[in-house]
């Protein structure tokens, strides 16, 4: 018993959830829930018209490069210029030192005009190479531009069907809130339908037993017993009363038309004579 209630609670701490696994589960409930939340924020036409500014943001970017590219091949091309008219000065130089039999001059003008044709070929190379790189970036730019002029075609007409989306979305919405209301409506005029006839009914049944006398009138009053059998007796001795006097003067209308009454007798027929 002693090592049973030992193990236990080493048991029970080893079952506990560590803290890193928390930690990982409330990190991915919350990440979830953000995304869901973000998802339902996101609104498309205005995400398709942030990616057209970050586009444009790109050209204008390559735009800029081949600016500063096509200014650096203008530089070149100016510095080869000046050089190439020093190189010549220096080769009129040196021809006007020898015709002063001058040749260490004229050697000196023309080492300095060797100098300068050494930096007119590195110019060169480089002069190749940014009119390479300008060749280059024109070509992205025009590719880019084809690109995102594709894509803002695309976009508005995105944005045009999730309009259109958006609207029919509505318009469903607004359907299926009128039906469930006329649905609503239907089943209410249904209850106050069977209600009202259901107090027709009532109202009925109450009438029917009022007349018969198994419900007491409650604007009559108590019924009297003795008064019914009283007004009763009377109603009868009346019809009675009114039996007899119809009786008389039947009687008595009978009695007129006879030959005491003065009315002659029918004459006597030709053949009895």
């Amino acid at each position: 018993m002693i090592v049973a209630t030992a193990v236990a609670p080493r048991r029970a701490l080893s079952e506990r959830p560590s803290m890193s696994s928390v930690t990982k589960r409330l990190s991915a409930i919350l990440q979830a829930k953000a995304n869901k939340a973000l998802d339902k924020a996101e609104n498309p036409a205005e995400m398709l018209d942030l990616s057209y500014e970050k586009q444009q943001e790109n050209i204008q970017k390559v735009r800029r490069a081949l600016a500063d590219v096509t200014t650096a091949k203008k530089r070149l091309e100016l510095q080869a210029a000046q050089l190439q008219t020093q190189a010549a000065k220096l080769q009129d130089q040196a021809k006007q030192a020898l015709a002063q039999n001058n040749e260490d001059l004229a050697r000196e003008a023309l080492s300095r005009r060797a100098a300068l044709d050494s930096q007119l070929q590195d110019m060169g190379t480089q002069h190749a190479q940014v009119e390479k790189q300008q060749q280059q970036l024109e070509t992205t730019e025009q590719r880019l531009s084809a690109e995102v002029e594709q894509f803002r075609t695309k976009k508005e007409t995105l944005k045009a069907s999730y309009s259109a989306s958006q609207a029919e979305a509505g318009i469903g919405e607004a359907v299926s809130g009128i039906s469930e209301s006329m649905a609503d409506a239907g089943v209410t005029l249904q209850r106050a339908q069977d209600k009202i006839a259901d107090m027709q009914a009532r109202a009925g049944a109450m009438d029917e037993l009022i007349d018969s006398g198994a419900l007491p009138d409650a604007l009559g009053g108590p019924k009297d017993d003795i008064q019914a059998q009283l007004d009763a007796a009377s109603g009868s001795s009346e019809v009675d009363a009114e039996l007899a006097a119809l009786k008389a003067q039947m009687a008595a209308g009978s009695l007129g038309t006879g030959p005491a009454g003065g009315t002659p007798a029918p004459a006597a027929d030709e053949s009895t004579k």
